[in-house]
């Protein structure tokens, strides 16, 4: 099996565009950017512990309602429960709409899929601050693309 370099990633062009779809993946589903780095992270372990969760934070910027809130949006699930005896602390998962996401951001950064242009599917095409229709060009120019 061929190891990947440097430049192999550079000719994919896997990340010329990771900062709009980032941007898109946020926003649409209420994550900041750091929750969702947070979760790439987390979905590359597979299985975790609070502990895990703990050293994956370091860096990021505080924030101790982080867990609570992933959690609470269903993003990280109770794989198995403790039981005091043998099992000494609970073990996490990624969700299944976790893990949907980040195959659907993946997909985008390789050029498989598109960004939706529907305001239907996408909360940013709506248009309603500057920083949405600046956004919107952006959008556009990431799905002519296809070279990414």
């Amino acid at each position: 099996m061929k190891r990947l370099e440097a430049r192999d990633l550079k000719n994919l062009n896997l990340l010329k565009h990771y900062r709009i779809i980032r941007r898109w993946a946020c926003k649409n589903n209420t994550l900041t950017d750091s929750d969702f780095e947070l979760l790439i992270y987390l979905d590359c372990i597979d299985l975790f512990s609070k502990k895990d969760f703990e050293m994956g934070i370091y860096s990021y910027s505080w924030d101790n309602r982080r867990w609570s809130r992933l959690i609470k949006g269903e993003w990280i699930k109770v794989w198995r429960t403790r039981n005091r005896t043998t099992q000494k602390y609970n073990i996490y998962k990624t969700s299944l709409k976790c893990k949907h996401l980040i195959n659907r951001v993946y997909r985008i950064m390789l050029g498989e899929d598109d960004i939706p242009t529907s305001s239907r599917r996408n909360k940013i095409m709506k248009g309603e601050s500057y920083i949405d229709k600046v956004m919107i060009t952006s959008i556009k120019n990431v799905n002519k693309d296809k070279n990414r």
